[in-house]
């Protein structure tokens, strides 16, 4: 598991939720689900105040949220503030009869993004609700009951990217290199990956073929 997603699964698991099956990647960006994000408000016992409207038209709607979690000790709380916008047909798209909800939208992203901040998980994931290619690529929606120790696609993938690279380690030459990186089943492997995970492990190769001496005359096709 790369060291971005360790510090993602270390801080769920507080708020006792699995990395598996509530994360994955769009291009490289780690995504959460919003109901996700609901759950841990709850447990880790975040207040919002009543959001403010900064601007609020027909197919517009600016919203500042603020939220406050707990302390262990009297005089220990945090405090952190967010806007959550939605500008239809520019951040927040509908398609055919669908109607429009921007206030719900902006408030639903303005409350994910304070609750990234007060649980430090700022930067390193992104909520569902940023963008609609991210919902395009959602993992499939858990039952509630669902068996957490079965391994879900996104898990699949990481523990892929973990054996590629271990391989691309013990290659010793750089036609060791090219012919894992264009072996079929490698092939095939990548084309399942992530753009963002696939353009990683490709990267992960050319250092180490860097690191074999790469580029020399080998009479052998680039594997990168």
């Amino acid at each position: 598991m790369r060291t971005a997603d360790k510090q993602i699964a270390d801080i769920l698991v507080r708020y006792g939720e699995p990395f598996g099956g509530n994360v994955w990647r769009v291009q490289g960006t780690a995504v959460i689900y919003h109901k996700t994000l609901e759950r841990i408000a709850a447990q880790a016992g975040i207040v919002f105040e009543p959001p403010t409207i900064i601007r609020a038209e027909r197919d517009e709607a600016v919203i500042l949220v603020t939220g406050r979690l707990p302390g262990t000790k009297p005089g220990t709380e945090r405090v952190e503030w967010s806007m959550g916008e939605a500008l239809v047909n520019v951040n927040y798209r509908v398609s055919g009869k669908q109607a429009a909800y921007v206030y719900a939208m902006a408030e639903k992203r303005g409350k994910d993004r304070v609750i990234l901040k007060l649980i430090e998980l700022h930067g390193l994931v992104y909520s569902e609700e940023e963008a609609d290619e991210f919902r395009a690529h959602q993992i499939p929606v858990r039952a509630v009951d669902e068996d957490f120790e079965e391994a879900p696609a996104f898990d699949d993938v990481t523990e892929a990217e973990g054996d590629l690279k271990r391989r691309i380690d013990e290659a010793e030459t750089i036609n060791a290199v090219t012919d894992l990186m264009l072996d079929g089943a490698t092939q095939a492997i990548l084309a399942a990956m992530p753009p963002g995970t696939r353009d990683e492990v490709r990267d992960y190769a050319k250092a180490r073929l860097v690191a074999l001496g790469w580029p020399k005359r080998s009479g052998r096709k680039n594997a990168a």
